[in-house]
């Protein structure tokens, strides 16, 4: 694992209203980026905007934008592939829904896939290749722990999160030699107004299983930091993830054979 200094330029960071898009905001601006905030509540990025620009003298810019809006994410879109100046993209903004998944909303289950999986994919697809162009360039998206824990929380959240984690990992591999970091953060249960959206209250989970969003986002800037593709901040052994990881690659000879493997094959039987 190698680390090298994330290169200069304009920070966009999505759901950067609250939570960890807001610590995002602050910390990468006080490491010397300037910024491009994103989220759909107005007064409240503004309010983290103005805060920012105040306490550290970086040029803030606010992007008032509901991203499940296919108009405002279009917008987004433009700015980021527009501003050669944009080197590193936060996908933060997502959300989670309380109720098993047998249980939940249609409407709602399909907002939370467009949120947490199609826009940062839409999202990613300008940076990535942008980055690429401009020199070089820094992804990091925002997944969980559920991702490689599916039987937790919503199982249409999880999945969407898995997703986050697999296409982090493909970017890595299709242009990490070519300029573009990537990083998938897998934060665990985090105290940020998440659990209230989601309707489940954070002081309900066990108090030595909730991190905060200010150690959550320095862990992860510090495994960014050490070039981590996969940070899981709570995570005591980097050797265990190293280890899971290693497993999934192992299969990869054995995935796609032209034979199906002995236990599938059917023995004919003469009459």
């Amino acid at each position: 694992m190698t680390s090298s200094p994330i290169l200069p330029g304009t920070a966009m960071i999505t759901g950067a209203s609250g939570g960890i898009g807001a610590i995002y905001a602050d910390r990468l601006a006080r490491r010397g980026h300037d910024l491009v905030l994103v989220a759909r509540s107005a007064d409240r990025l503004r309010a983290v905007a103005s805060r920012i620009a105040r306490e550290t003298g970086r040029k803030v810019e606010v992007l008032v934008a509901d991203l499940t809006a296919k108009s405002e994410l279009l917008e987004t879109e433009r700015r980021l592939a527009g501003d050669p100046a944009i080197r590193l993209l936060v996908n933060n903004a997502g959300f989670n829904i309380g109720t098993p998944f047998s249980e939940s909303d249609p409407d709602r289950l399909e907002m939370m896939v467009q949120l947490n999986a199609v826009v940062l994919t839409r999202l990613s697809r300008i940076a990535a290749p942008a980055f690429v162009a401009r020199g070089g360039g820094t992804l990091i998206n925002i997944g969980s722990i559920v991702a490689v824990a599916p039987k937790i929380l919503n199982g249409a959240y999880s999945a969407s999160k898995a997703y986050v984690l697999n296409l982090s990992q493909a970017l890595h591999h299709e242009l990490g030699a070519r300029g573009l970091r990537v990083q998938a953060v897998l934060p665990g249960a985090t105290r940020t107004d998440f659990w209230d959206a989601s309707g489940i209250p954070v002081d309900a989970l066990p108090r030595e299983l909730v991190m905060s969003a200010d150690d959550l986002v320095d862990a992860a800037l510090a495994g960014l930091d050490l070039g981590e593709t996969v940070t899981i901040p709570s995570l005591p052994d980097a050797a265990d993830w190293e280890r899971f990881d290693g497993a999934r690659e192992a299969l990869a000879p054995h995935l796609s054979l032209s034979q199906p493997a002995e236990r599938y094959r059917v023995v004919s039987k003469s009459a």
